[in-house]
């Protein structure tokens, strides 16, 4: 399974009472696909999977996976405090259609590097789908090491690493790992894109192609072809958004309130987010408006001469 490319981590659209908005789900996916994404990765950080109850996640999953008829792939994040927990909800994606899973290592309580030699062996062991390891050591307070990588990079059903922590010296480790092997290294944080794919990442799970995939995707096709100075340029626009949008909103959950703000002026979904988060006040949404104004051009589809 070839996965790579412009990936975006798709925001959980919700209702005022935190019920599942399905209309914005069909509209934010239509959105993106038309935007050029290669694929989608639910449940993760910027979805709010961690604060969803299980029944919402699975009808997020079941909503997403209908609504894109095996258009594109979807990649289902299972990580939890409960590998219980995390299989059933493999075993739901796969009967969904779901293309593969991801997963962190266990968190609250912080497992120690055999603990995590253990803990991927025995996932691996009982997963139903291809996956992708997680690194979110800001979230986790754990980086996965590099022999445990390897360990995963060792099963057939590997499809490779998503690296959210920011740290290109260890995303480079983690490329040389891989060497000639067919697994795949996506990057999280959006700024590093071009960074990453310079230096041999195969792609990037970025958060702000919910709102505007097209920019992330034009990244991606300029450092395909060699264009590093068109991707430069288009590498800062991001970095624009970035210091603007995901700073208006307070504290942990900024980005994903900046993004859902954004994504509600554009008429795609509501801003509302998992309890016990808040969306963007009236206030915060005019400043997120001020941001996002003179960027309309990336939501529009690209014509054909």
């Amino acid at each position: 399974m070839d996965i790579k490319g412009i990936i975006p981590p798709l925001v959980t659209p919700l209702m005022a009472d935190g019920t599942l908005d399905r209309e914005g789900v069909d509209r934010l996916l239509e959105h993106v696909i038309e935007g050029g994404v290669h694929g989608v990765f639910i449940l993760g950080t910027t979805g709010e999977g961690p604060h969803l109850s299980y029944d919402l996640r699975r009808q997020f999953i079941a909503r997403v996976t209908e609504s894109i008829g095996g258009r594109i792939p979807v990649i289902v994040s299972i990580s939890d405090t409960s590998m219980v927990e995390s299989h059933n909800l493999a075993k739901y994606a796969k009967e969904a259609g779901a293309s593969a899973v991801a997963f962190t290592p266990p968190y609250y309580f912080i497992p120690g590097g055999p603990e995590l030699q253990d803990f991927v062996q025995d996932m691996v062991e009982l997963l139903c789908l291809p996956f992708f390891l997680y690194n979110m050591p800001s979230l986790t307070k754990v980086t996965i090491p590099l022999d445990v990588i390897e360990t995963a990079f060792q099963c057939e059903n590997c499809l490779g690493l998503k690296d959210s922590s920011g740290d290109l010296f260890y995303f480079k480790q983690v490329r040389r790992l891989i060497g000639k092997r067919d697994k795949k290294l996506l990057i999280g944080p959006e700024e590093l894109l071009a960074e990453s794919l310079l230096a041999g990442g195969h792609g990037g799970v970025s958060g702000g192609a919910n709102l505007f995939p097209r920019l992330y995707v034009s990244i991606y096709e300029h450092m395909q072809a060699g264009d590093f100075a068109q991707a430069a340029a288009l590498q800062r626009e991001v970095m624009e958004l970035s210091c603007g949008l995901y700073n208006i909103g307070r504290h942990g959950s900024r980005i994903i309130q900046g993004i859902k703000g954004a994504l509600e002026l554009s008429g795609i979904c509501q801003r509302h987010l998992a309890a016990p988060f808040r969306g963007l006040s009236a206030d915060e949404l005019k400043r997120a408006s001020e941001v996002i104004s003179g960027m309309e051009h990336w939501l529009s589809r690209p014509t054909t001469a």
